[in-house]
């Protein structure tokens, strides 16, 4: 297995945008990227609830630890090279402003995405 699993919305465009950098800086195949839109996405991982991996991203460690929201980006982010970028995020006095500002953002990131004229996969129809 990989150093990390993320389990990602691959209908959201915002979402996909960043899973195809990560996808592209992924030189050492640290990262299993999955879609949990995929048709066989409950067979496979049976043990992801896949409505609460649609509310908030949803990390698997090589050891079978979940994480979950932005310690799942900023640890995909630092296995890629490219911690630095996110590593702030995670600093005691911005973490819970930052995790609220995530899960907004992951609420509402269909509406977000069409405001930055990005049309998502599944249009009005989306969770």
């Amino acid at each position: 297995m990989s150093q990390l699993r993320v389990f990602y919305d691959g209908q959201c465009p915002l979402c996909l945008t960043e899973i195809n950098h990560l996808r592209r800086l992924d030189r050492t195949s640290a990262l299993d990227l999955q879609d949990i839109n995929a048709a066989d996405f409950a067979q496979r991982f049976p043990y992801i609830d896949v409505v609460a991996a649609d509310n908030m991203l949803h990390g698997e460690r090589a050891d079978g630890a979940m994480i979950y929201g932005l310690d799942v980006t900023c640890e995909a982010w630092h296995l890629v090279g490219k911690g630095h970028w996110f590593a702030f995020l995670r600093w005691p006095f911005i973490r819970p402003v930052a995790d609220l500002v995530y899960r907004f953002f992951a609420r509402h990131r269909h509406r977000i995405s069409a405001i930055f004229g990005r049309r998502s996969v599944c249009d009005d129809n989306c969770r």
